[in-house]
């Protein structure tokens, strides 16, 4: 019983380990290129390396890491890897549309529907990182319609890696056009049109690529001032 405690201790440890480390990595605490010291890393912490070791494997397996040397270094904030990966979203939440129209109980619709009405009532003084996940929520809700726990993990993967780019961008009219947005969406959602929800979701999701410019600017000039 005692060597299961201890067990559980250090998988909760090297999980509250990776969730930091996520964030850093996520929001640019790691400057793009930046080499990963994990001694320094570990006692910044307080834990011994063999979880930094671990989450740090685990951010390059989700690409926020890359190999070097014998460590590892930020990736780069790249227009092509933003385009690709919004390409990616696309993809994945118009199968998400299908799907949901098909799979959706009506429990489940009337829960996003109140979801909705929620964050649309949230204050305008609300916190952008807030604003981004309640974003991420509803998407998230969406792709658990489709009953596809593999999709549902995509999804999570593919919020992870944009959570930044949604940061930077979400302002008072981003916010507004995208709250428009979801309620078309679940209007969509309610008919169980297919193909509606898919032409909406690729107004909604595709950026043009001097939008995708504008916002890898904005985001090198946040990270480095």
């Amino acid at each position: 019983m005692q060597a299961r405690t201890i067990s559980l201790e250090r998988g909760k440890r090297g999980e509250d380990v990776l969730d930091r480390l996520r964030n850093m990595a996520i929001f640019y605490e790691f400057k793009p290129g930046e080499k990963l010291n994990e001694a320094e890393l570990a006692e910044l912490l307080g834990v011994s390396r063999t979880p930094v070791r671990e989450a740090l494997m685990a951010l390059s397996y989700e690409g926020f890491l890359e190999a070097s040397g014998r460590g590892y270094v930020r990736r780069r904030l790249d227009v092509k890897e933003m385009k690709d990966l919004y390409e990616l979203r696309l993809a994945i939440e118009k199968e998400c549309c299908r799907y949901a129209a098909q799979r959706a109980t009506d429990e489940q619709i009337a829960e996003l529907g109140e979801y909705l009405v929620r964050s649309r009532s949230v204050a305008p003084s609300t916190s952008v990182n807030e604003l981004v996940e309640l974003d991420e929520g509803f998407h998230a809700r969406l792709a658990k319609m489709t009953g596809n726990a593999e999709l549902e993990a995509m999804m999570v993967m593919i919020s992870r890696r944009i959570r930044f780019m949604r940061w930077i961008s979400m302002d008072g009219a981003m916010r507004a056009s995208t709250q428009d947005q979801h309620k078309a969406l679940l209007e969509a959602l309610q008919a169980r049109d297919a193909e509606k929800m898919q032409a909406l979701m690729t107004a909604h999701i595709s950026l043009r690529q001097d939008q995708i410019v504008e916002a890898v600017t904005k985001g090198l000039a946040k990270i480095f001032l």
